[in-house]
């Protein structure tokens, strides 16, 4: 009898010794991961690899210098493919993981967005380091924030700045019908036209489309000054090609969804003389632009850093910072981020009451011999 009563002790002192080190372990928080959702495959995986990139050396910094001793952090990367759908079910995996602590993302407004719900949902706080449509802010959700200005901002700058600094009075809009492009193209319109300019017509075509010679040929019988367009790389430098082929030798102007090497890959030489806007203040002008540069190219040396790379790497970073001084509540790490003024790569980042930057500028580029070229 004795010796049943020893071998009962010894079980449960086990399980109560185990029990206690996994509270231990829970309780400090020796694993945080920061999620990271953008397209890492299909046609603009080019941007997301660029972001999960900035956001790997965001975090091996963070492990690197110890910034919490007793935190190891840990980056879980996943692909939404830029599809809407895609967007929430990994919305759902990251609600499902205790050890997540903050979402960086999505590249796309019309990812964000729905996705926005479910972090909403589950109080899980997330910050857009690309996507720019408004509606995203503008649902009241506590916990969403986002580091880029938006496209009222932009597109409205980009109608200022053609019309102030060039000749053209005619433009034919296309836009991708997201959320994220068709808003880009109506602010843009809806300036230009308060300016004095002229919208020749304003055509949406779907993501995934590679022959756009039928609309082109209609609009180049309207005779445009240039063709603005509102949508991504891939279909941007596609639309470029083939006007310039069609002999429609106008500039294609677009937003920060074309502003990457890639564009340029794509569009080749008929891309000479397109423009685009971008977020923020050009690199050349930001003090710590530079160190992040050498930084990006020495970690990734076959890499092309891609636009939105210095605001993931701002944003994983700014996470963090969050975490240091609320610790693992997250309910409290999103009070910190509201209450946050960060001098990162980008500049200084601080949110109003909605969870947008208060960082609104907008810089402009063209392209000469094969490179964007700031333009101001």
């Amino acid at each position: 009898m004795n010796k049943f009563l020893c071998f009962l002790l010894l079980i449960f002192t086990g399980i109560y010794l185990n029990g206690c080190g996994m509270k231990k372990e829970a309780g400090e928080g020796k694993l945080v991961r920061i999620a990271l959702v953008c397209p890492l495959t299909g046609d603009i995986a080019a941007m997301g690899q660029g972001m999960k990139n900035a956001a790997t050396l965001a975090i091996e910094e963070a492990n690197e210098n110890k910034v919490l001793n007793d935190v190891r952090f840990e980056l879980l990367a996943l692909d939404d493919r830029g599809d809407p759908k895609e967007a929430v079910n990994a919305a759902y995996q990251i609600a499902s993981d205790k050890a997540v602590y903050g979402v960086v993302g999505h590249l796309n407004s019309g990812c964000s967005i729905p996705a926005s719900l479910v972090y909403n949902r589950y109080n899980i706080m997330m910050i857009s380091p690309a996507s720019t449509n408004p509606k995203l802010t503008l649902q009241g959700f506590k916990n969403v924030f986002r580091i880029c200005a938006t496209d009222d901002v932009q597109g409205s700058f980009a109608a200022k700045f053609i019309c102030k600094n060039s000749a053209i009075v005619q433009v034919a809009i296309i836009h991708d019908k997201t959320p994220y492009g068709q808003g880009l193209a109506e602010e843009f319109k809806k300036t230009f036209q308060g300016l004095g300019g002229k919208i020749l017509s304003f055509e949406g075509i779907n993501l995934g489309d590679r022959d756009f010679k039928a609309l082109l040929i209609k609009i180049k019988s309207l005779n445009p000054g240039a063709i603005y367009f509102g949508g991504m790389y891939q279909e941007g430098g596609l639309i470029s090609r083939q006007a310039k082929e069609l002999g429609l030798g106008v500039p294609l102007i677009g937003g920060d969804g074309i502003y990457t090497q890639e564009y340029i890959k794509i569009a080749a030489n008929a891309s000479e003389g397109d423009m685009a806007t971008m977020i923020g203040t050009p690199h050349e002008k930001l003090p710590k632009a530079n160190d992040f540069i050498e930084k990006y190219k020495a970690r990734f040396p076959n890499r092309e850093m891609q636009p939105y790379d210095p605001y993931t790497y701002d944003t994983v970073n700014i996470i963090i910072e969050a975490i240091k001084a609320a610790g693992m509540d997250r309910a409290k790490i999103i009070e910190q981020i509201r209450a946050i003024s960060y001098d990162g790569v980008i500049g200084t980042t601080q949110f109003d009451e909605k969870g947008d930057t208060l960082n609104k500028e907008i810089s402009c580029y063209f392209v000469k011999d094969g490179k964007w070229l700031t333009a101001q």
